[in-house]
């Protein structure tokens, strides 16, 4: 039976690398391994087909829970080549999960009495259909953390769905140590997830728009969750724009007005900064626009304009400084996105991204040991 099924699997597609049949004595278990060619909507056809065989061939009743699918790359469970988790400090991720845990639990945990340590399973399920799975490196290391493993369906970047509940992971270990991390991993998920979710949806509705700039995210992130949220930008595939105060130089109008004019402002960033930083200058008018540009800043944002004015000040600084990058932003929504597309406009930053972002919908489930 073991062969049988081993060799229809190879005959029928070249996307199979093999399939394996383990047995114990209550469950079968059927492992597919994948290749990346293989679309989703393809794996979805063959999975289908070769668990009609499965079931034919085998005595014992088998659900679809019992079914364990691995896509792999390169015979390997690895990411693609360029995956936004590269570019997290390991260290930094650990000490976020460690803090996130002493908060959630400062000294004792009474209700781990109840459940001890016994080996146990939990089952993430996501049940926000459609939605950006993003924060996968921050929830494992929570886990790791209080010594439980994870395991993962799909990875960041990966759209869930479409049925209305979806098997994202496995979580193992003691029971109470799993339940310790519980609540920490599925915030961290959820607001990553949905960060991410809302990115990809307007990364989707400037592409439709047939605008080719930039969608970015602001400073406007949470307290302490800078980093996650960050991360899930990039998952969502938008920039990050800055990431702190020192990574670019961006001259508001507190700054303006303290050292006295924009000249003045750019030219003392300019002595501080070099050449290795860029020079962002926030304006309200096309006229501190252009005295921004005409001092040597890299950028100008143009700032709580209306998109009727906005194209009109953006087409003359694009003619007077083609160099120039022109940022938009202030009052842009979702929904409004669309009015401020323009050749002659770069960047275009929501402070929506982060703030009021609705939140992706994860629980996770343990298992009862099956009698």
């Amino acid at each position: 039976m073991y062969s049988m099924i081993t060799s229809y699997v190879h005959l029928y597609s070249k996307g199979f690398l093999c399939c394996i049949v383990l047995c114990d004595k209550e469950r079968p278990v059927l492992i597919i391994f994948f290749t990346d060619c293989l679309t989703q909507a393809a794996v979805k056809r063959n999975c289908k087909a070769i668990l009609s065989i499965f079931l034919l061939s085998i005595s014992a009743s088998v659900t679809i829970d019992h079914l364990i699918f691995c896509f792999m790359n390169n015979y390997r469970m690895l990411p693609s080549k360029y995956t936004a988790a590269h570019s997290l400090p390991p260290h930094a991720v650990m000490q976020l999960a460690k803090a996130w845990l002493a908060e959630d639990t400062p000294n004792f945990d009474p209700a781990g009495v109840c459940v001890g340590s016994q080996q146990v399973e939990a089952r993430l399920l996501c049940k926000s259909p459609h939605s950006i799975l993003a924060g996968s490196p921050f929830f494992t290391a929570v886990f790791t953390e209080v010594g439980c493993t994870v395991d993962w369906l799909h990875r960041d970047g990966d759209e869930i769905g479409p049925d209305p509940v979806t098997l994202t992971a496995v979580v193992r270990g003691p029971a109470r140590c799993l339940l310790l991390g519980e609540r920490p991993a599925l915030n961290c998920l959820a607001r990553a997830s949905g960060i991410a979710t809302r990115c990809s949806q307007l990364r989707k509705l400037a592409r439709a728009g047939g605008w080719h700039g930039e969608v970015a995210g602001t400073r406007k992130t949470t307290p302490g969750f800078r980093l996650v949220e960050k991360y899930a930008m990039l998952v969502g595939t938008v920039s990050m724009h800055r990431q702190d105060l020192s990574g670019m130089v961006m001259l508001k109008d507190n700054h303006v007005w303290a050292s006295g004019s924009i000249t003045e402002a750019v030219k003392a960033a300019r002595s501080v900064c070099g050449f290795s930083s860029k020079i962002e200058v926030e304006c309200r008018s096309t006229e501190e626009a252009m005295e921004a540009a005409t001092a040597g800043a890299d950028i100008v944002m143009l700032d709580n304009f209306q998109p009727q004015v906005l194209h009109v000040a953006a087409a003359s600084l694009r003619q007077e400084f083609p160099a120039l990058l022109i940022e938009a932003s202030g009052g842009v929504t979702p929904d409004n996105l669309h009015e401020y597309f323009s050749p002659c406009v770069d960047i275009i930053s929501l402070g929506c991204i982060t703030q009021g972002c609705p939140v992706v919908d994860f629980s996770l489930k343990v298992q009862k040991p099956i009698p």
